[in-house]
């Protein structure tokens, strides 16, 4: 989500990923991912504690929702239960200002961007998850969607202006070769909400961390407790992490993530009813979802699903991109295909990996003495996993720390 503003063949019903790859394995209950993980894990816990009433509330609590692939009809949802196979979901942030109560206002509000670009895909055999976010400026091929858009390169954060959800998933769908069968949409007062919901989130950072654009102000190292207008500011923070780019930030808000993966694993947050309670309404009352993911019977599916994939097993990348190219990718990140290619085949192949040496990390570093966050003795890494060079990124289990950037040099 931004603190500034620069602008730049059809098939039937949606089917599931190829149902492949090894057995399930049992694990830690409760690990979900990120923000859509969070609506989808808080609903198959509330699933076992509120009665029928409340349940057809949180169904009422969803608002309109839009397909995702216009032309294609909706596959049947299923039943509740672990959905059957692989799957991924597309999450992305909105920055618009509209109907925000003055949230994040600034002085020009040009139309939705969508400035946070997450790309989560779930194994089918439901032993690892991998979360990819692409860059706000990385220029990509966009196809023709409702409001124009076609062009061979354009910023892929233009895409939400250009056609609204369903643009956005058209956007990834071309230039990943993966199939999005669910998309949600969150604005800055979901981002707020959620966190509030959660009870925070324990963020690190190597020193002060003060951002005049985003408004936060964290005085010294240390970990902090973000919560609402606190924590969207950690998010929104680019001019004070890394080098002030958005491949800094992305990896600044990795840190984030993987700390409310970690969360919701452990310490009970997800055996709380009332935090519970919490976590539902604000999910079902502060998100866009895609028609395939808009009931709840769906979302308990899903997040059966999810609830066994451990902190170790949920890696977060960036699509690989540089800086410093020329023409369109002039002030611009330049897409690494190749790379990208090589990551998506391992995607689409249900392949799990781990990452090895890695591109230069702009926005995040290993706590002081190092180390990963493992609660539960199963939560290991998963064993004969593939290695990739070149990305940035971490798994959920490893705790890390935003690299900050002073002030005079914002």
């Amino acid at each position: 989500m931004s603190d500034s503003r620069p602008r730049g063949g059809n098939s039937s019903a949606i089917s599931g990923i190829a149902r492949h790859g090894r057995l399930k394995k049992s694990g830690p209950l409760g690990t979900v991912f990120g923000i859509v993980g969070t609506v989808l894990g808080v609903l198959v816990v509330s699933s076992l504690v509120i009665t029928g009433l409340v349940l057809y509330q949180f169904q009422a609590n969803i608002g309109p929702s839009v397909n995702i692939h216009p032309n294609q009809s909706v596959a049947p949802p299923p039943g509740i239960g672990v959905y059957p196979g692989g799957f991924n979901i597309l999450v992305v942030g909105d920055d618009t200002r509209v109907g925000q109560g003055g949230i994040g206002a600034g002085p020009s509000d040009g139309g939705a961007l969508n400035d946070v670009t997450i790309l989560l895909h779930v194994s089918a055999d439901h032993t690892f998850a991998t979360a990819v976010s692409f860059p706000r400026d990385m220029v990509v091929p966009h196809p023709q969607c409702s409001k124009g858009g076609r062009a061979a390169g354009l910023p892929i954060n233009t895409a939400l202006s250009y056609g609204g959800l369903p643009c956005v998933v058209t956007v990834v769908e071309a230039l990943t070769g993966v199939q999005i069968q669910f998309a949600g949409l969150i604005t800055f007062e979901g981002v707020i909400n959620m966190s509030d919901a959660v009870g925070g989130v324990d963020v690190c950072v190597n020193g002060p961390l003060i951002d005049k654009y985003s408004q936060i102000n964290l005085p010294a190292a240390g970990t902090y407790n973000l919560s609402g207008q606190t924590a969207l500011a950690f998010l929104r923070s680019r001019h004070a992490v890394g080098d002030g780019s958005d491949l800094g930030r992305i990896s600044s808000q990795q840190v984030y993530l993987s700390s409310l993966v970690r969360k919701l694993e452990g310490g009970g947050t997800l055996s709380n009813p009332l935090t519970v309670y919490k976590l539902a309404t604000a999910a079902t009352s502060s998100m866009q979802l895609s028609s395939s993911l808009d009931s709840v019977p769906t979302m308990i599916s899903i997040a059966a699903t999810l609830k066994n994939i451990p902190p170790s097993h949920v890696v977060f990348v960036q699509y690989p991109g540089n800086t410093g190219g020329s023409g369109i990718f002039a002030g611009k990140v330049q897409p690494n295909i190749a790379l990208g290619n090589q990551l998506f085949s391992l995607i689409k192949a249900d392949t799990p990996f781990t990452l090895g040496a890695q591109a230069t990390n702009r926005g995040s570093e290993a706590a002081p003495g190092g180390g990963t966050a493992t609660p539960n003795p199963t939560d290991t890494p998963i064993a004969g996993a593939a290695v990739i060079n070149g990305l940035v990124g971490q798994s959920a289990a490893t705790v890390t720390c935003s690299k900050t950037r002073p002030l005079k040099n914002q």
